[in-house]
């Protein structure tokens, strides 16, 4: 490798550590600010299941170290979810010269609208899925069975539902960015759209807990998603049309 060769290499990397350290700084600061509140969060997070818990029931801590340990590591997850639009800022800062003009202006727009889908997919979760799930759970228990949920089982439960349906949001930007690189298209997507729904089905059910409840209210949203990114996949041309575009529009500018 030629030395002038080097030289871009070795600055790309330096950047993309600059900009990994400053992911990571904003997600301390924002952790920093947010431990006094630990306690307080893990609360509010708990406080669907502790609604539906029967009188006299209590969350409990199996690991004595558990009940300092257990609200930081959701505190750090919050942190981290506080922080998503910083860090995609960052990323985008590190893409974008290499990008075209016409990808600059599709990938902006994805990169916020799939920040805000997957607060809207965490949302729903903690609202919607949340009492419905744990109101499933707790009244369909024998009689004789004390109902007292570890706080650390707890809190992987949750942040299993959290990431599976603010991942499950981004199904509209998914299907725009597939349908751009030329993978499918709009048309191609509304054909197996027995088949996707169908599948959509099987996957919520092994995703989510074994109740209807969680399966429908993850598998229903899927498929209002998917047809709210089929419709607007259509309006995104491919990216080798998109290329060819720029790439004649340079063309042009340099003619004149």
């Amino acid at each position: 490798m030629t030395e002038d060769a080097t030289q871009p290499l070795v600055g790309h990397l330096v950047e993309l550590r600059t900009r990994l350290l400053r992911c990571i700084i904003c997600i301390l600061l924002v952790l920093a600010c947010l431990l006094y509140f630990s306690n307080d969060i893990y609360h509010i997070v708990a406080n669907p299941l502790i609604r539906q818990l029967p009188k006299g029931s209590s969350m409990i801590a199996t690991d004595i170290a558990a009940p300092f340990f257990t609200p930081i590591k959701l505190t750090a997850v919050v942190a981290i979810f506080i922080s998503i639009p910083y860090v995609l800022y960052q990323i985008w800062g590190f893409i974008a010269p290499a990008l075209y003009q016409h990808e600059k202006r599709l990938v902006m727009p994805l990169i916020i609208s799939s920040t805000i889908l997957f607060y809207i997919g965490i949302a729903f979760a903690y609202f919607v899925v949340f009492p419905l799930a744990f109101y499933f759970f707790i009244h369909t228990a024998p009689i004789d069975v004390a109902i007292n949920t570890d706080i650390t089982k707890y809190l992987d439960f949750v942040m299993t539902l959290f990431v599976v349906f603010g991942f499950a949001f981004e199904v509209p930007v998914a299907i725009i960015l597939l349908c751009w690189t030329g993978v499918t298209t709009p048309k191609s997507l509304r054909k197996k759209r027995p088949y996707i729904i169908v599948g959509v089905f099987a996957v919520a059910m092994f995703v989510t807990p074994p109740d209807v409840f969680s399966q429908i209210l993850l598998a229903v949203p899927i498929c209002l998603l998917f047809e709210i990114g089929t419709f607007f996949a259509r309006f995104y041309q491919p990216r080798s049309q998109d290329r060819s575009e720029d790439e004649s529009d340079h063309e042009t500018e340099d003619q004149q």
